[in-house]
């Protein structure tokens, strides 16, 4: 279930930062980069804050 929520937040929160560059401001596309690199942290460390942040908040692996 953790996977699923994960996907669905980053997944959103991509298309809003594609949305937020094309009509307010070209300067959000760092919005993209910013999740880009922390998923690539994650790949690495084996750790996520979005991870951390659902799992308090109930989500079950």
């Amino acid at each position: 279930m953790l996977n699923t929520y994960f996907r669905v937040i980053v997944g959103f929160m991509i298309l809003l930062s594609v949305v937020l560059t094309v009509f307010l401001h070209p300067n959000w596309v760092w919005f993209t980069v910013f999740i880009g690199v922390n998923m690539m942290q994650s790949a690495f460390t084996k750790w996520c804050l979005l991870e951390t942040i659902l799992q308090k908040l109930g989500v079950k692996k």
